[in-house]
This record gives C-alpha cells, structure tokens and sequence, in this order.
C-alpha cells in the first residue's frame, strides 16, 4: 500500500511539474528610444522620462513593456532590423519612416505640434520673404542632419537649390544663431522644435519663413504587432489629455498630445527628403 501511495504521489508531483513548465511566462515587449543628437540624458533618465508611456501601451497591449535607449543612430536601425524592438519612438522621423519603409513597421502615431524646417534671420535683417533667401548667406546644421535635408527640401519646394547658393555648415543648431548674431551669415534654418527656434523671436529676432508641417517624434510598432493591437494603442493615446495622469505622460515627454493621423505624410516623408 505504502508503495502504490509513493507511486501515486509520485505521479502527481511530475503531472504538477509538466503543469508548471507548461505554462508560458509573461510577454515582455521593448520600446525603443531615440531622441537624436540633441537629447543628453542617459539610460536610467530617458526610463524615468518615457515609463509612463511604456505603461500605456503595456496597459492596451495587456503585457510588460521595457524602455531601452537607443543612443546612437546605428544602434536604433540595427534595432529595428532585427525586430529587436517592437516600438520605436524617434526622433529625427525619418528612422521611423525608414522603419515602415525597410522593416515592416507600421504607422501608429506622430505627435503635436508637428515639425517644422524655420528659416530665421537676425533683428534687423533686411530680408522680407523666402524669396530673398537667394543669393544671401545661408547657413545650416551639418550636411547630413536631418534638418538640413528637411530645410533642403522646404527651399527646393520654394526654388531654392542649395547646390547653387553660398552655404555654410555648422555642427549644432546652437550655431546658426551664433553666426547670425556675428553677421557670419544673413539668414539660418532650424528645426521649430529646436532650443534656438522657441526663444529666437522672445530675443527680438525674426522667423523669416515657416515650412510645410512634417511628422514629429512618431511612434512605431513591428510587424508582429496586430492591427487590432495597434487600435487599441491609438486609442489609449488619444485620450491622454482627457486624465491628469495622462496630461502628466505628455508632459514629461514634452508633446501637447499624440496624433493618430499622419500617417499618410509618414510614408511620403523620405521621398520628401529624397532619402
């Protein structure tokens, strides 16, 4: 008897052990993170920064939701490649758009205010409108910034070629208004978003022109990620403003709210930019 109780007892402890191996653990996801060049926080800052939209879309998702920081340009691509990341949030936008382009992300939404290319000229400028931009001295962020294609196409559109104007290129956009003030150049593009743009007027100067509006710090989600989940994404999204926690979310980010219809000028953003 003792041995057919041994047996039986036996039995269950491997049926409860199959039982427990079984069972699958806890999705995890990753929401990855680029605030480009210009951001300067580390790791530990930007997971503090961005949890509570890691929460968010946890909370549609119904599954955890990790922020990794994506430092440098390569590491993001390389994330996005290999599906590393189910989310990406980044800016500058075109990674997300070479993410939907060459990695079968899909749309899921900007932010607002949109971007802007702003060409600004110092107090006392005698320029009037974009037009006067040719033939003056222009100067850009470095060559290969996304601003300065973003800046590139806006005057293109405007007729306005670079390869044919007097251009200079600078490192930081911090620098455009250093060669302004210094009269090393006579008018200067920035990203409406940038240091330098919210305060150039505040300091008595003028925007000279404001582009047309493209999609900013767009967020993203692989391919494995279902429509049906993506919805229900968009829709925790849109109503962040109605909450005060919400409205603490988009806060910290530093956006007035998410925009779930962009996505149609999302795809068009690298032919735009001739990328």
């Amino acid at each position: 008897m003792k041995a057919v109780w041994m047996t039986l007892i036996l039995g269950a402890c491997m049926t409860w052990t199959g039982v427990v191996r079984a069972q699958p653990q806890a999705q995890q996801l990753v929401l990855g993170i680029s605030e480009g060049t210009s951001g300067g926080l580390d790791h530990a800052q930007v997971i503090a920064k961005y949890q509570g939209l890691a929460e968010v879309v946890a909370r549609a998702m119904k599954a955890k939701v990790n922020v990794v920081f994506a430092r440098e340009f390569k590491q993001l691509e390389e994330g996005m490649q290999t599906g590393r990341f189910d989310f990406v949030m980044a800016r500058p936008s075109d990674y997300p758009a070479r993410g939907m382009r060459d990695y079968g992300y899909s749309y899921i939404a900007g932010t607002k205010p949109d971007g802007q290319c702003f060409m600004i000229v110092p107090k006392g400028s005698t320029l009037k409108s974009i037009a006067d931009v040719k033939g003056k001295r222009i100067v850009l962020p470095e060559q290969v910034a996304y601003m300065s294609r973003f800046c590139s196409a806006e005057l293109r559109d405007q007729g306005i070629h670079l390869d044919k104007e007097n251009v200079q290129f600078v490192r930081e956009q911090a620098a455009v208004g250093f060669y302004l003030d210094n009269k090393f150049a006579d008018v200067g593009a920035v990203a409406s978003y940038s240091g330098i743009a919210k305060k150039w007027e505040k300091d008595g100067n003028r925007i000279l022109h404001k582009s047309v509006a493209q999609p900013y710090f767009p967020l993203v989600a692989h391919k494995r990620i279902r429509p049906e989940q993506i919805k229900a994404i968009q829709a925790e999204l849109i109503a962040l403003p109605d909450s005060e926690a919400g409205k603490e979310v988009l806060k910290r980010i530093g956006i007035q709210q998410f925009d779930t219809g962009s996505e149609a000028r999302m795809r068009e953003l690298l032919k735009w930019l001739n990328i």
